[in-house]
């Protein structure tokens, strides 16, 4: 067993233009921002994207990096529909490929399976067939009959999720009360990194929460960053909660100047200007 440990830009240095990149969390829910601050950095272009999206979705699409999406949705949370997400598809600058929730999660499944597909109901009857006229079906062998949604695998060149603690093995813990599949992602691609609040030692994993916390398993991550902080300003509970104020400065600034002010440096730039900003509205 090794230590697994890097920064954010060694990470990125591990990553290429042209990948298929998944992303974990939920909407602005511990997103692994820090890494995707540290993407943003770099010049890497061309991505293919695998997200349940956010902020993480909304940054990259504005700064033109996606080439292809692949999402259920892309939100807020509080602001129902990502402004700077929206913006980019307005303008028709990535391909979009457009899913039910519950057939993307189908897709991480059958990818960490090693599976071509799964199938699932969701999707039968719905505009989904419509607008991915790629998509197949299939017949149940058995009696029922059943027709289904074929739902290819999501498979990924690399992944990058947040969670809360981690030991330097690549183990993973979350806090919060909701895993948002992050194990899926990191167990359907290549490669996976895994940014956390703190690094801890393995024993102290089980000290905080109960062994079912452990959601990552060593074998699927390839690097561990320890990034206090590292998903702000969605949320990471229990350690904090969505920053909904920079959040709506986020949502209600254009991309250019938010990124000149706020994404022109290192995370430490990043902090700095975020301290500032607060200070600024008292």
């Amino acid at each position: 067993m090794s230590d697994k440990t890097m920064t954010a830009d060694e990470v990125v240095s591990r990553l290429h233009s042209g990948m298929t990149l998944g992303i974990g969390g939920w909407g602005a829910r511990r997103k692994p921002m820090a890494l995707v601050r540290a993407l943003l950095r770099s010049d890497l272009t061309d991505l293919t994207v695998v997200s349940y999206g956010g902020p993480d979705v909304g940054m990259l699409a504005a700064a033109g990096r996606i080439r292809r999406l692949v999402a259920a949705f892309v939100t807020l949370d509080s602001v129902p529909l990502e402004p700077h997400y929206r913006a980019a598809r307005e303008r028709g600058a990535f391909e979009l490929t457009e899913v039910d929730e519950a057939m993307f999660m189908w897709g991480l499944r059958a990818a960490a399976n090693r599976l071509p597909f799964l199938p699932v109901r969701a999707g039968i009857g719905s505009d989904v067939m419509r607008v991915n006229p790629g998509l197949r079906t299939v017949t149940s062998p058995y009696e029922d009959g059943e027709t289904f949604v074929a739902m290819p695998a999501l498979r990924m060149d690399a992944a990058l999720v947040h969670l809360s603690r981690a030991d330097r093995l690549g183990n993973g813990q979350y806090l919060g009360p909701d895993p948002y599949f992050d194990d899926l992602f990191c167990e359907a691609a290549d490669s996976a990194y895994l940014s956390c609040e703190r690094i801890v030692d393995t024993a102290e994993l089980t000290k905080e929460a109960p062994p079912q916390s452990l959601l990552v398993k060593r074998l699927s991550v390839t690097g561990v960053v320890e990034a206090s902080g590292g998903a702000h300003f969605t949320s990471c509970a229990p350690d904090y909660g969505r920053d909904e104020a920079f959040q709506r400065l986020y949502a209600s600034t254009p991309w250019a100047e938010f990124a000149g002010r706020y994404l022109a440096g290192d995370e430490q730039a990043y902090a700095s200007a975020v301290r500032d900003w607060q200070e600024e509205q008292g």
